[in-house]
């Protein structure tokens, strides 16, 4: 049997497929307002795109030109990449399409055939954020841990190699890049029990070139390095036995002049510090922002943002290259506004800290002493004996959703998360590192609410908004708040425009000096990546993958009127006409009659879907339609229940079996618990106005999943 073969299809003639992306092109990308070579567009990782043919006065013209639907209604985080009028992009579960970027016209399209069972394995989604270009090929990272190239003109493999361990716990979803003919890549899976690395492998053969770890492992085994010898001094206890985190799930960047690769480091694993490292520790290189050669992979220097992290701070968010003045000189910097809530310019020549302001609500510290470069901890907040409430929470101040540059304006626009929890810490006695499933190391299952309390909490509910931030005076320039608790990435254009998606579906292009909304347009889907912007034959387009799902959106699980679309594609130009298709109103099964059970056993249900079900099918069962809706089951899901929950039967299309952790009394009080929640959306839907209704009680049902401050301190 032929396995991982690419779906060929009719390429039309006007198709001239890329010239080799070569190093060259690479460092130069920066000078190509016409291709998106690489993540950020170019190594300084800005997404700024000079095109200015569609601008602020004449963007109202602005429509669709085209639209390609995926397989698959799970999610799209992807940047896409344009080389030479062709689109590389992948889909959900690492199905990797090739577009003639003018017309949408699919080239190929390469399934590399991600087994689904190992679903429960990914922290966020079967998603992914990219690919990269070099030669001929296309670069792609699998969920499995996989790193292949295919041909650009074809699809056809060229090699794999197997970047993790298939017997632990790793998953990739970010994107590589490519750096003097070596492809470089992470991976994820802090919450599972994992060692945080990054490897390098021959662009042209797949073989490794070199691998740096994030964090020291076993010292019975002795250290890859004189780094991870320094490293072990900072951690405390028996932490290699929990993997220790660490992953580099997310960021790079690149400084040709320099020769310095730059990598965000992860979490801790787990996230609780009092259970990874009991006595403390700096615990090395968490949170950490790191230089290397991209050649050798040896170490050049780093900087952490949060010694000791305990809160699911990474430092893997995107790390924006720029020159500035500062204090009267000439500085080359690093940019970054982190999940910790501050903004960060670091000196990236030697990992100085010139500055760490905050930039949206943060309670965990005061400050950032610049002598040492070291925050100033607020007291009680590593929630040790006592629970604390926190800001921001690990979805955010900044989370993976792209921040923008304009050197016109001299402003980053900033994809913002106002978000506070109450963490509750889990004994490191009682701590178990599960096989299959997360564990954070504190408790997340909150508190079932009342009315009033719903409506009380809809006062200091999350607050996402698109944020336009000055690096250099460090502060807030303007902010449009968005109506649901996350947004898409940003792109600046030289066109004056800022373009940026939202969870509700709304595509809308903004002033970049003022952030007046000067256009929009309805995706029918909710919107988590970030836009691009290419020219092909003297035309502009801007592009956007589009479809919910993975993090945020599947734990948020706002529902909306109609049926959920597959992903999308879509591209736009000046007098673009194409009309998405209409979505249909949804229809529901009747649900079951209540089980005759206890509060107590309802009770124990919610503790339970809290615990293992809301990551994916989201808080109180209210799924964002990337996955089933739990409420909305038909009868022989019922009658099936145990077998799906404690046998695995639909282990194979992605649903993961939990008799590790769940017997059948559990899985009873979890089926009491859904059938409950299948009754309550039945009833609020046979009340006027359901659907208003449902959107406020998605948001108050975030309360289920952290218990919010209701006064902020």
């Amino acid at each position: 049997m032929l396995r991982f073969l690419p779906i060929l299809l009719l390429v039309p003639l006007s198709v001239c497929w890329a010239a080799p992306v070569s190093d060259q092109r690479l460092q130069q990308a920066v000078d190509d307002p016409a291709n998106w070579l690489s993540h950020g567009k170019d190594y300084r990782e800005q997404r700024f795109s000079p095109l200015n043919q569609i601008n602020a006065d004449n963007v109202a013209a602005l429509g669709l030109g085209w639209y390609v639907e995926t397989d698959d209604v799970t999610g799209l985080q992807a940047t896409p990449l344009v080389a030479d009028g062709v689109m590389y992009v992948p889909a959900a579960w690492n199905v990797i399409y090739a577009i003639n970027a003018a017309t949408g016209e699919v080239l190929w399209k390469y399934d590399p055939e991600v087994p689904r069972d190992r679903a429960s394995r990914f922290c966020c989604g079967a998603v992914s954020r990219g690919v990269a270009l070099w030669e001929d090929n296309v670069f792609a990272a699998t969920l499995d841990g996989r790193l292949l190239a295919l041909e650009v003109a074809t699809g056809k493999l060229v090699w794999s190699v197997q970047t993790t361990p298939l017997d632990q716990n790793y998953s990739i979803t970010g994107a590589p890049r490519v750096v003097h003919g070596k492809v470089i890549i992470g991976n994820g899976g802090s919450e599972f029990g994992v060692r945080g690395y990054i490897t390098a492998y021959d662009a042209a053969t797949g073989e490794q070139a070199w691998r740096f770890y994030t964090v020291p492992g076993n010292p019975a085994d002795g250290f890859e390095n004189a780094q991870m010898a320094m490293a072990a001094n900072t951690w405390k206890g028996d932490w290699w036995k929990m993997g220790g985190g660490g992953t580099v799930w997310d960021s790079m960047s690149y400084d040709p002049l320099l020769n310095l690769l730059y990598i965000g480091v992860g979490n801790g694993g787990p996230h609780n510090q009092n259970i990874r490292s009991p006595g403390g520790g700096d615990n090395l290189f968490l949170a950490s922002i790191v230089a290397l050669n991209p050649d050798t992979g040896e170490y050049v220097w780093h900087y952490q943002q949060v010694p000791g992290e305990s809160w699911d701070y990474t430092a893997s968010q995107q790390m924006s290259l720029m020159d500035v003045e500062w204090q009267g000189e000439q500085r080359k910097v690093i940019a970054q506004a982190s999940k910790a809530g501050f903004f960060y310019l670091i000196d990236r020549v030697t990992g100085e800290l010139l500055s760490a302001e905050k930039f949206v609500y943060v309670t965990w510290a005061s400050h950032y002493d610049m002598q040492t470069g070291r925050p100033v901890e607020n007291p009680g907040k590593r929630y040790v004996g006592e629970p604390a409430t926190v800001f921001p929470t690990g979805m955010g101040g900044h989370n993976w959703r792209s921040m923008s540059y304009s050197p016109v304006t001299g402003l980053y626009y900033i994809p913002a998360l106002d978000m506070g929890a109450e963490f509750i810490e889990i004994k490191p006695e009682d701590f178990k590192l599960l096989k299959r499933h997360w564990n954070l190391g504190y408790k997340v299952e909150g508190a079932a609410m009342s009315e009033p309390m719903q409506q009380a909490m809809m006062k200091t509910l999350p607050q996402a908004f698109l944020m336009a931030w000055d690096p250099v005076a460090q502060r807030e320039v303007w902010r449009v708040p968005h109506p649901f608790a996350h947004g898409g990435g940003a792109l600046a254009t030289g066109g004056n425009l800022v373009f940026q998606g939202r969870a509700d579906g709304q595509f809308i292009g903004y002033r970049a000096d003022t952030g007046e909304s000067v256009w929009a347009f309805d995706g029918k889907n909710g919107i988590m990546a970030a836009p691009i912007s290419y020219e092909v034959n003297g035309e502009q387009y801007i592009a956007i993958a589009v479809g919910r799902g993975g993090g945020l959106s599947q734990v948020m699980g706002v529902e909306y009127e109609g049926v959920t679309p597959r992903g999308r594609f879509m591209a736009f130009k000046l007098g673009g006409n194409v009309r998405l298709p209409a979505l249909n109103r949804q229809t529901f099964p009747e649900p079951p009659p209540r089980m005759v059970v206890s509060p107590e056993e309802i009770e124990a249900g919610r503790v339970l879907f809290s615990n293992f079900c809301f990551r994916c099918h989201g808080v109180n069962a209210i799924s964002d339609g990337s996955v089933p809706d739990l409420r909305h089951l038909t009868q022989a899901w019922y009658d099936n229940f145990d077998k799906v929950i404690l046998a695995g039967s639909m282990e194979q299309a992605g649903m993961p079996r939990f008799d590790d952790v769940l017997d059948e009394r559990s899985a009873h009080a979890l089926k009491a618990y859904i059938i409950e929640r299948a009754n309550e959306d039945k009833e609020e839907r046979e009340r006027p106005g359901w659907w208003q209704d449902i959107v406020t009680k998605a948001y108050g049902y975030l309360a289920v999943l952290v218990r919010w401050n209701m006064h902020r301190e």
